[in-house]
């Protein structure tokens, strides 16, 4: 029998599995599609070659974290070496089956570190890895001139374990007051069009952004990938209330 599902975690381990398995092998096909030396329009930084390092990288980091169920990270010097280029798929895909493993049948509500204070357990690293899995394909295939499908409930939860772990807490809320002047200074609404849901994030005294479901008057539509990829700046979609969307922006964190 599966464990039980965690509160903070909508989607079932399974299903997580499975879209990170499916976005991985996607951007594997569209690496082999493409050239590793083409560089990646949202990360200028990177060619394609390093954008497959670096999920290859996450996904070792966060394996070791949840199969292990470390209170920290691992040592640096666990950390593998990155393989010549003609061996970085191969290396790509064996990490990618094996976290989507370990996570589909983990125990969700284990113990472990994570970035995130307010959820320290394997459940955070499952959700977390299905938008990494699904930004980094969209990056892959747009350095082909390719596009991708995101299922709808997948999208959905990924735009709302952004809001509840990546948009600033009480502590930088009140240090982006102090030293840049910088609140929300409003309501900010986000509108799926295709399955008909919306989010109002706001900002609550002394708890930082928070967000809560519903809103009128969006200030972004689109459907739910779209919303996703805009959330991470793959995508531009038409903008109300331009102002209050960027300080939604530097109150929140896509790194």
């Amino acid at each position: 029998m599966p464990a039980p599902i965690p509160p903070s975690m909508p989607l079932t381990p399974q299903r997580c599995a499975d879209a990170i398995t499916e976005h991985s092998r996607g951007l594997a096909d569209a690496v082999i599609a493409g050239d590793l030396r083409a560089r990646v329009a949202h990360c200028p930084d990177w060619n394609v070659a390093d954008l497959v390092w670096h999920v290859t990288g996450v996904h070792w980091f966060w394996h070791t974290i949840a199969s292990e169920r470390l209170s920290e990270p691992p040592a640096e010097e666990r950390r593998p070496i990155r393989p010549p280029d003609d061996r970085l798929v191969s290396r790509f895909r064996a990490g990618a089956e094996a976290i989507a493993e370990t996570l589909a049948t983990a125990d969700q509500s284990a113990p472990c570190w994570t970035w995130f204070p307010p959820q320290q357990d394997v459940a955070f690293v499952t959700r977390h890895q299905v938008q990494e899995a699904v930004v980094h394909h969209f990056d892959a295939a747009d350095a082909i001139g390719q596009s991708i499908d995101i299922a709808a409930d997948i999208a959905v939860d990924c735009v709302e374990e952004f809001l509840t772990t990546s948009l600033a807490d009480a502590d930088d809320v009140a240090a982006l007051r102090e030293t840049k002047g910088l609140a929300l200074d409003g309501e900010l609404v986000l509108h799926a069009t295709d399955v008909d849901r919306s989010w109002t994030v706001f900002d609550q005294p002394g708890s930082g952004l928070l967000w809560r479901p519903g809103g009128d008057a969006p200030a972004v539509s689109g459907t739910a990938a779209d919303l996703l990829l805009w959330i991470y700046g793959r995508t531009e979609l038409p903008e109300q209330q331009p102002e209050l969307i960027e300080r939604f922006r530097r109150m929140s964190s896509t790194d």
